[in-house]
């Protein structure tokens, strides 16, 4: 029998690959013996050398971006799509035309081309309000979010286009990612302008200066280490499974479990002290995360991800608390990668 070599393996397509989540799924399908290439899109062009992956520029928002997307996602096996951008959150029109058009574009441009499967970043965040009980919800939770915040409100969105997108293209499978706060090293400076702000001072965020921990009404939420969710991402494009999958892991972070990482004391605090006192920096730009974002937190549901566990085979390798401890040595030390989004910057 003739030897015709080695099967060239899957070609993916991944938008906002130079993210927090990106720079991770294209290294964890890049290890892949059966991934072939892997072609990383985002605004700005990296310096990332990473084997199997090349690297074009796309710009989302643009109205005129549509033809390009199309040749580009031309002939990939999957296209996971993972741009998304959290600011700036006193112009929720700026997010909108990126989040929400510029995905509706990503979605056109796959059924445009014939692409089989499209895997879509959606998030915890599309989740109506729900219980802070374990074992958590399943995926049959209403995808509401919470109105008032424009992350939520613009995933909870795409869900509704997703929707009307399947009705309209069965023959493609579509998957939706729904994971928790996502945390790694090197995503930590990122994280920290997204949230606290470009000056905020990330030596400061040491367990001897944080005496306490706050402890709010309904501070129960579930994270992952972004290489866990990136792999969960890799199982999607190569197993033929389709809907949302869940993906957090053990335990709950509580005000407990902050404390006991921080070396710090719990003090109960009034939810509305908190949210005064946030809402009013916010106003006056102090700090870019906003009061809603912050009341949308304090409703989101646990999850389970029994589902991701039983059908895609996923399992996660680290820890909630090994995540949040991954995260806020990043944030001590500034150490980033060699792109925009996650340029490691010292401050303090």
């Amino acid at each position: 029998m003739k030897n015709n070599g080695p099967h060239p393996g899957k070609r993916v397509v991944v938008t906002g690959a130079t993210g927090n989540v990106g720079t991770s799924v294209v290294r964890a399908l890049s290890a892949d013996p059966d991934i072939g290439s892997v072609l990383g899109l985002a605004r700005r062009r990296p310096g990332l050398q990473i084997p199997k992956v090349e690297w074009d520029t796309v710009d989302l928002s643009r109205t005129d971006s549509e033809d390009r997307l199309t040749r580009l996602v031309r002939g990939a096996d999957a296209v996971i799509h993972l741009a998304w951008r959290f600011q700036p959150t006193h112009d929720p029109v700026v997010t909108w035309q990126s989040n929400v058009l510029g995905s509706r574009r990503v979605f056109e441009a796959v059924a445009r081309s014939g692409v089989p499967a499209l895997v879509h970043a959606s998030s915890v965040g599309a989740y109506s309000s729900g219980p802070k009980d374990e074992p958590g919800v399943d995926e049959e939770w209403p995808t509401d979010g919470w109105p008032d915040a424009a992350y939520c409100r613009e995933k909870a969105y795409l869900e509704r286009v997703l929707d009307t997108f399947e009705l309209r293209h069965p023959q493609i499978r579509v998957v939706r990612m729904r994971p928790g706060f996502l945390f790694k090293e090197t995503a930590a400076p990122e994280q920290r302008r997204i949230f606290a702000g470009r000056y905020a001072p990330g030596p400061l965020l040491r367990p001897d200066l944080l005496p306490f921990v706050p402890d709010l009404s309904g501070l129960r939420f579930q994270v992952l280490h972004t290489a866990d969710a990136a792999d969960a991402y890799r199982l999607a494009v190569l197993r033929d499974v389709r809907g949302p999958f869940n993906l957090v892991a053990d335990p709950v972070i509580d005000a407990r479990r902050l404390a006991g990482l921080l070396d710090a004391r719990i003090v109960r605090i009034p939810r509305v002290l908190v949210r005064t006192a946030l809402s009013a920096a916010w106003r006056a730009h102090a700090v870019p995360a906003s009061p809603h974002l912050f009341d949308a937190v304090l409703r989101l549901p646990v999850l389970d991800s029994g589902r991701a566990r039983e059908v895609l085979g996923w399992q996660p390798t680290r820890t909630a608390e090994d995540a949040l401890n991954a995260f806020l040595r990043g944030v001590r030390t500034g150490r980033g990668e060699d792109t925009a989004p996650l340029a490691g910057r010292k401050v303090g």
